[in-house]
């Protein structure tokens, strides 16, 4: 059997999970797509997993987008279930409860940007070409990317991307914040796993809530944002992690926070 997602635990607190259809620029096939939706279902219960780091199989490409080969087989039924399927895989990556990076390893396009999108932080590959092309092909981003570049780098500035097609380099991705750093491609893993172990030191509790607050805050009110902080501030004092981080402090070592 032909497994199109890679797990990889080789570095503790941190999950790197692989797009694994290189021959086909990992792109998002069906079969991919139902393999990543489980694997991610897993790893939310899983507590081993404090930060989940998303990367493509190859050098040149993390993920081409949607499988057009595929789709061309389609009728639009099937064609509307799967562009809701890439969604609904989306929308888990978004929600997923823990820190999420997209090491960008290569070339993001499509379906491939929006799923980087849904992540919380991204790292590009300096060469790579990323873009949202799909009005070249007189459709539009039906994964989110017409709400989540926006959300991220302004509403011009995703118009003009969006209505041109344009392709940018990863340099260009990270001068406009779609992506936090641009690297050479066979650094990006790196980068990554360098960036997590930044995050695994902290309460995974508190990263967790960090993540509820922020998300849900962002897109409303500062009034209805702060009593979202308040909610998720509230989840984090009755944990045994606050009260190891006040000790730590107090005798002046590093903490151990076991994510309860």
């Amino acid at each position: 059997m032909t497994h199109y997602i890679r797990v990889d635990n080789s570095h503790e607190g941190i999950t790197v999970i692989s797009l694994n259809r290189p021959s086909a620029a990992n792109a998002l096939s069906t079969s991919l797509l139902d393999e990543l939706q489980k694997t991610l279902k897993n790893l939310a219960y899983d507590t081993a997993c404090r930060v989940l780091i998303i990367r493509g199989e190859g050098e040149k490409i993390f993920c081409a987008g949607a499988d057009l080969k595929e789709r061309a087989g389609m009728d639009h039924i099937e064609v509307r279930k799967t562009v809701s399927f890439i969604k609904e895989t989306i929308n888990q990556i978004e929600n997923f409860p823990k820190a999420v990076i997209a090491a960008m390893n290569g070339s993001a396009l499509g379906g491939g940007l929006e799923l980087a999108l849904a992540c919380d932080l991204r790292i590009a590959s300096a060469t790579g070409k990323y873009g949202l092309p799909e009005t070249s092909l007189a459709i539009i981003p039906g994964g989110g990317g017409t709400q989540l570049l926006p959300r991220l780098i302004g509403k011009a500035k995703a118009k003009e991307l969006i209505y041109t097609a344009r392709k940018i380099s990863g340099i260009e991705a990270a001068d406009l914040g779609i992506a936090q750093y641009a690297v050479d491609s066979e650094q990006v893993l790196h980068k990554a796993v360098e960036l997590a172990l930044e995050i695994t030191k902290n309460g995974p509790v508190a990263v967790s809530a960090a993540k509820t607050a922020i998300n849900g805050g962002i897109n409303t009110d500062l009034t209805t944002g702060l009593v979202i902080e308040e909610k998720s501030y509230e989840a984090t004092i009755t944990t045994e992690d606050r009260l190891e981080g006040l000790r730590a402090f107090k005798e002046k070592r590093k903490p151990v926070y076991s994510g309860k």
